[in-house]
């Protein structure tokens, strides 16, 4: 796969008062902002081509990582106003800036020990999604998991409950003939998960949600980044 998109829209009022100034994406981990270590992981697994979707302080992305050249990729920004335009309606909006093919999507605010070169790079279905254990934050889970493929309430016995981990492959189907304008994924999930299209796999490795200070604390001081 060559294209990726970075979520990075989101204005982070969990994480204030760091991000009253800076927006989350660009905080500090490890010497370097949170979202750069999603570009160096998605170069390394060969992309080139990589889209981040901006909105709150959205003129900080190139100012700060400018073209992409110093990773060996192309960076291009897709500015969505000042109000976000929510998963699904941020990735339509993105989708002329990421070819034809497949695509990797990752919010910068996870950080996870996933390896992007060991995504599928034909999904069998509409979109492949990483699964991890659920949270303490998130006991319920989103999706149950069984043979590879993900369910809703209907899910068969034995299917695992788990959690969005917010790493994904997608086919341009998924959104393409939704309506511009602010929409999430759920519903274009649920949707493909009636249909059998959607498909994931469980990561049981390193992955934290970077939603608070305390959180973004935890990152820092971990032993895998």
């Amino acid at each position: 796969m060559r294209h990726a998109l970075i979520l990075a829209a989101g204005r982070g009022e969990r994480m204030r008062p760091l991000t009253d100034h800076t927006p989350k994406p660009l905080l500090e981990c490890r010497g370097q902002p949170l979202i750069v270590h999603h570009i160096e992981k998605l170069v390394a697994a060969g992309v080139r081509d990589i889209v981040i979707n901006t909105s709150y302080l959205a003129e900080q992305f190139p100012a700060i990582l400018g073209d992409g050249s110093r990773w060996g990729a192309r960076l291009q920004f897709s500015y969505e106003g000042d109000v976000p335009l929510e998963t699904g309606g941020g990735m339509l909006k993105a989708l002329p800036l990421l070819g034809n093919e497949p695509f990797i999507v990752v919010s910068a605010d996870i950080v996870s020990g996933i390896d992007y070169a060991a995504l599928p790079h034909e999904p069998d279905g509409v979109a492949h999604l990483v699964m991890v254990p659920n949270p303490d934050f998130h006991p319920g889970g989103d999706f149950a998991l069984a043979h590879g493929a993900l369910h809703g309430d209907d899910a068969p016995a034995g299917a695992e409950r788990l959690t969005f981990g917010n790493v994904g492959v997608y086919r341009q189907a998924l959104v393409e003939g939704e309506a511009a304008g602010r929409f999430k994924l759920l519903p274009m999930y649920q949707r493909a998960m009636a249909q059998g299209k959607l498909r994931g796999e469980k990561w049981s490795g390193f992955w934290r949600n970077v939603g608070t200070p305390a959180q973004l604390e935890e990152v820092r001081g971990a032993a895998v980044v």
